[in-house]
């Protein structure tokens, strides 16, 4: 399969979504950390009821972080950022101006896929340094070893195959009404033994 499928599938996002860019990866965790090594803050905070992979990143990263208490609904932005976790939301022309907008495409979401997620973004600039950084610092249509690699990368792009499931499966999610997911739907981590003042994964307020 070629990589030309998931250029096709980002463009069909991007165009349900109303955003000029998209960037596919492998999946909705690693987008946002994609966006939090782009920006680089110094610190962020993280909503208490999310998934658990998210307050993760501050360790992961370096950045000091600390919870913060929303009742948010479909979507929320990662504090002292322009990071949007979107993962749970599915709306036609709902792309937030001047963000960095992360889907997921998991199994349990409204278009499902596996593990895959996405950057929607109306910021080139970002969206030139994001598609390098997902695919290992390199440019997408040519071959690796025949570039002159000139920033740092990862390996988080989103495989061929995995877009060929988003783009067959396109139709129908277009067709059936999505569910509304929110913060009752995601228990308090702050609450969980990992994140206690003991572990490695405390909250660590900025300096």
């Amino acid at each position: 399969m070629s990589f030309n499928l998931v250029s096709d599938f980002e463009d069909m996002v991007a165009d349900f979504y109303g955003v000029p860019y998209a960037i596919a990866t492998d999946s909705c965790t690693h987008a946002i950390e994609l966006c939090m090594r782009l920006d680089k803050p110094n610190w962020v905070s993280f909503p208490t009821h999310t998934y658990i992979s998210i307050p993760f990143l501050g360790h992961k990263l370096g950045i000091g972080w600390n919870w913060k208490q929303e009742k948010w609904e479909q979507w929320y932005n990662i504090g002292n950022t322009r990071i949007i976790d979107a993962a749970v939301f599915w709306e036609q022309g709902g792309y937030i101006p001047r963000t960095l907008m992360c889907l997921s495409f998991q199994f349990q979401k409204h278009l499902s896929i596996g593990r895959a997620g996405m950057i929607l973004t109306d910021d080139k600039k970002a969206f030139e340094s994001l598609s390098k950084m997902v695919y290992d610092g390199r440019h997408r249509a040519s071959p690796w070893r025949k570039q002159n690699i000139s920033q740092i990368g990862y390996h988080y792009y989103m495989t061929p195959e995995s877009a060929n499931i988003g783009i067959n499966k396109f139709s129908s999610a277009m067709k059936k009404e999505p569910i509304l997911y929110g913060w009752k739907d995601y228990p308090d981590l702050s609450k969980m033994e990992v994140f206690n003042e003991k572990k490695n994964f405390k909250a660590r307020p900025a300096n």
